[in-house]
């Protein structure tokens, strides 16, 4: 094999087995989803409390009934739950189901790419 297709093929799989997985989702269009789905109750970003609902900061992998400043239903605080990437995804697909008794009154999100795209926005309000 010539040198410079070694080269080459060895820049590929460094780069394929070095570097950090993709997100799946586009945070952008995610923003704008959460402003109109989630936005009515929710708050998100710096500085932000909760209102109707829980303020979303650093949600993945929160415990659910964590955030301090909001009152959850007894159902939240006794779930158990660690909201886990796919823990939200089948609480965005069906909350009740999820959580059963919860007081959240969202119907649920079917749409995979509008669900991987709200979850992409989450993602940007983690902690470090």
């Amino acid at each position: 094999m010539k040198p410079i297709a070694v080269s080459i093929l060895t820049l590929l799989l460094h780069s394929l087995l070095f570097s950090a997985p993709a997100l799946a989702g586009d945070a952008e269009a995610g923003a704008k989803l959460f402003k109109r789905l989630c936005s009515g109750c929710h708050n998100i970003g710096p500085s932000v409390r909760s209102s109707f609902g829980p303020q979303l900061n650093g949600i993945i992998d929160r415990p659910a009934g964590s955030a301090a400043d909001y009152q959850y239903s007894t159902a939240m605080k006794s779930s158990g739950i660690v909201w886990s990437r796919d823990k939200l995804i089948q609480y965005l697909e069906d909350p009740k189901a999820v959580v059963p008794g919860t007081r959240m009154i969202f119907w649920g999100l079917s749409d995979e790419e509008k669900i991987d795209n709200l979850l992409a926005y989450l993602q940007t309000f983690q902690t470090p």
